[in-house]
């Protein structure tokens, strides 16, 4: 089963992280947390892994409203949008489906959020997609 929608860029990493925290932003996200796996692991076990982030993003008013209709929503939130390095040297932009992830719920109430927060995290991958492409043509 998929869990995540995706896109694969080109660019450096961390304007790719710029790009995608401000496509978010666009799409009324705010990142709540941005964790640097590649620092933590290296700090906390000694061991050396590629650049990644996890960028934990919330639309408040979306957030709301499925807070509403069920409480316990919030052990799934914020939604993780992650941005890694591949080895093959693309950079790896993929968000949570909120359309899976909703399913846990089994609340119907919130298919037309996760509906909604899916169709935001897809226009962000592809303002990503866009942004690195255009960048890529300018040099």
């Amino acid at each position: 089963m998929e869990y995540t929608i995706q896109t694969s860029v080109t660019g450096e990493f961390d304007d790719v992280v710029d790009t995608t925290i401000a496509a978010l932003e666009d799409e009324g996200f705010g990142v709540l947390c941005d964790i640097d796996i590649q620092a933590t692991l290296e700090e906390k076990l000694g061991e050396e892994f590629r650049q990644y982030r996890i960028l934990g993003a919330c639309n408040p008013p979306l957030a709301y409203e499925g807070l509403t209709e069920e409480i316990e929503l919030g052990a799934l939130l914020p939604c993780n949008v992650i941005v890694y390095e591949t080895d093959a040297g693309e950079v790896m932009v993929s968000a949570v489906d909120p359309q899976q992830l909703i399913d846990i719920a089994d609340n119907e109430a919130l298919d037309s959020i996760a509906n909604e927060v899916h169709d935001r995290f897809e226009r962000v991958l592809t303002s990503v997609a866009d942004e690195s492409e255009s960048s890529s043509e300018a040099k």
